[in-house]
């Protein structure tokens, strides 16, 4: 019996065992709602694989595993770690783990990131629903409309021409983007669970085949589905769920010979998580168990002020654009969509342009309060800033044309 959560994954599977010749006369393969509702009239069987186990733990799972007590039970996922902090020790005795993800990567079988994380939102605002993830309407409350087309110009800036899959955070969200990207002359579609099933699978059909460059979706695309030639992922969707931020991130690292997974991680995630590549350490024991001092450490993230490449910081220069890195203080959210602040040098430039009218003007000034071009730059130079950020601060408030 193989057991998965979407339709489409079925099929997947169905395809995957054909072309490997196996006897399906011997195999059950179907959705867990559809094992759930007829577990009383299936087939005895001898083992039972679990596709995304990470679930398992949910009432319709556990009623299939209990119903046949005596089945080898084999539970797969990328990612055992639940969001309530529960372990897995009550439906498994032992945890396999494979190879790290760095080694992966280094034997080609992932895909290299370049990762960019701007602060597309202010998430201390968000609030957290009983599940323990961000709740929907704070999410949509803190999202302003400018959103969606800084984050087209983040994808043309960063990764023009790659295919890609956006996370939004629920079907509105995901139609606004796509009609964004649509609007600048790319071909993107949206998708969710509302979506009718013959026009998903052409969507699907059609991006395998190139010949859509986009894809929003809410709630799909996370788990288990093939799609080999996504290049970049957009996170619009914040979340508290390390489970959920490596399936997002990981969608884009399917590898091929050259390639570089490109990230653009509007909302803060890598700071929560930090980067997907990092390697983990994974136990049946859920979190609640474990002592603080035996959990694992996040390594904190630095985002690069001029490129907002996000990385591992090791030296005072970005590792992808060379820019010089100072003291790293604080994040900033500047009219609920702009980029980390990098607090440096504030005295010595302060000493040179103090009697510049302009730089006067703003020195006790927020971002969000700078009216012009010239104080946007006058603004750069007092912080220690680099004139790309400046530049592109400019153009993102429309100071620049």
């Amino acid at each position: 019996m193989f057991v998965v959560h979407r339709k489409e994954i079925v099929d997947q599977v169905i395809k995957t065992f054909k072309a490997n010749e196996v006897d399906m006369s011997l195999t059950q393969i179907g959705m867990v709602q559809t094992f759930t509702r007829r577990v009383d009239t299936l087939s005895k069987p001898t083992i039972i694989f679990v596709d995304e186990a990470h679930h398992v733990l949910a009432r319709s799972y556990r009623r299939i595993l209990e119903t046949f007590p005596d089945a080898l039970k084999l539970l797969f996922t990328a990612t055992p770690v639940r969001l309530n902090g529960e372990g897995f020790e009550d439906v498994a005795d032992d945890l396999i783990i494979g190879k790290p993800i760095s080694w992966l990567i280094d034997n080609q079988f992932l895909a290299p990131v370049d990762y960019y994380a701007p602060v597309a939102l202010d998430t201390s605002k968000l609030k957290t629903k009983r599940t323990g993830d961000y709740d929907e309407q704070s999410i949509k409350d803190a999202f302003k409309p400018k959103i969606y087309g800084r984050t087209v110009d983040q994808y043309l800036k960063l990764a023009n021409g790659k295919q890609a899959i956006a996370y939004t955070y629920n079907v509105e969200s995901a139609e606004r983007l796509a009609k964004q990207f649509c609007q600048k002359g790319i071909l993107a579609k949206a998708v969710s669970g509302t979506t009718p099933k013959a026009e998903r699978d052409q969507i699907i059909k059609d991006y395998r085949a190139g010949k859509v460059r986009i894809v929003t979706n809410a709630e799909l695309f996370t788990e288990g589905l093939d799609l080999p030639n996504v290049d970049c992922v957009i996170m619009l969707r914040p979340t508290k769920s390390l489970s959920l931020y490596l399936q997002f991130a990981m969608r884009s690292m399917n590898p091929r010979a050259g390639k570089t997974a490109i990230i653009i991680d509007q909302v803060g995630n890598v700071q929560r998580f930090g980067l997907p590549t990092q390697d983990r350490y994974w136990s049946l024991e859920g979190a609640k168990k474990q002592k603080e001092s035996n959990r694992p450490k996040i390594q904190p993230v630095s985002t690069c002020p001029s490129c907002f490449a996000a990385f591992y910081r090791n030296g005072n220069k970005c590792p992808f654009c060379g820019a010089d890195l100072v003291e790293e203080r604080e994040i900033e959210v500047v009219d609920k969509a702009e980029l980390k602040k990098v607090v440096a040098r504030r005295k010595e430039i302060f000493k040179k342009i103090i009697n510049d009218k302009v730089a006067n003007n703003v020195v006790d000034k927020k971002p969000s309060d700078l009216k012009n071009y010239a104080e946007v730059k006058a603004y750069a130079e007092l912080k220690g800033y680099k004139p790309g950020w400046a530049y592109f601060y400019a153009k993102q408030r429309g100071f620049i044309r």
